[in-house]
């Protein structure tokens, strides 16, 4: 039997200003999330008890214990529902794990998405939200995988304006980087919110606005991964990549070029020079 599968796509943070923090210690944050059309990939099957096998470049680096999110997202949803977690998962990773690209918010979005088809679940979208936040602040943005402006600490999503279509290289050193570390490491300065509200179709409008503002997080986590400045100072070094940034807490950066010719031809030169690197060419639209 063949089963339900659902994408789990990279999210970038095209910007990240940190805007303050509350008293119990969570950050406020407002950044432009954006999807990519590629990422991992959640299965699942009818089964007698809950398991989950993990495959793919990165499956060695992760837990397939109970304390695997996709497994939590399964336990949550079941006991919000009042039913017995069934089912087999599978989840093919291919996003590297602590790289700032939502992947284990994205699993388990993909996760429940997957299951509430799997058990014919109805369930109201308030509920699902909380259900998605107690796991995580970015999951609720993945389950959408739309682009959306957020707020809060992840939790206040609002549609993003029309954007152009962009055409992007992600590139991680293959260096694991600490979300708590960075954030205690980064800069007590806040920033103010700069969301966008207006429709931006023009691709140079937009890298234009989007130079205008910055990530946060992006000199707390090259202090902590040298190896995060690196692969900045090489997007910048081709004149092709029009705007070369830090998504999430790191480490994976993201260069934006004005066509996929120029963008392969760039993945082409850097994955010569750091084979050691891992790579994305994708777009997002």
């Amino acid at each position: 039997m063949s089963g339900i599968s659902f994408q789990a796509p990279a999210k970038v943070n095209l910007y990240l200003h940190v805007t303050g923090r509350r008293a119990d210690g969570y950050h406020l944050l407002d950044s432009l999330f954006v999807f990519a059309k590629d990422g991992d990939v959640i299965t699942v099957w009818d089964a007698e008890d809950l398991s989950l096998e993990i495959t793919g470049p990165y499956a060695r680096f992760l837990p397939d214990g109970q304390d695997n999110i996709v497994l939590k997202a399964a336990r949550s949803l079941a006991k919000a529902c009042d039913i017995r977690p069934q089912a087999k998962i599978l989840l093919e990773k291919n996003l590297p794990v602590a790289s700032g690209i939502g992947g284990g918010s994205a699993d388990a979005a993909a996760a429940l998405k997957a299951l509430i088809q799997l058990w014919n679940l109805k369930i109201p979208s308030d509920k699902l939200h909380q259900i998605a936040l107690d796991l995580g602040a970015d999951v609720p943005s993945c389950l959408a995988s739309e682009a959306v402006q957020v707020a809060g600490i992840g939790d206040i999503l609002t549609p993003a304006p029309a954007l152009p279509k962009l055409f992007v290289l992600l590139v991680n050193p293959n260096k694991p980087v600490s979300t708590p570390l960075v954030f205690k490491t980064r800069s007590p300065v806040f920033s103010k919110a700069e969301p966008f509200t207006r429709p931006i179709t023009d691709f140079n409008q937009f890298i234009n606005a989007l130079s205008e503002r910055h990530n946060d997080l992006c000199d707390a986590a090259c202090q902590i991964e040298p190896a995060v400045a690196q692969v900045l100072r090489t997007l910048k070094e081709y004149p092709s990549c029009r705007l070369a940034r830090m998504s999430g807490s790191g480490g994976t950066c993201f260069g934006l070029f004005p066509s996929a010719a120029e963008a392969n031809t760039v993945c082409d030169a850097m994955r010569r020079s750091h084979p050691d690197w891992w790579f994305l060419n994708t777009i997002i639209e």
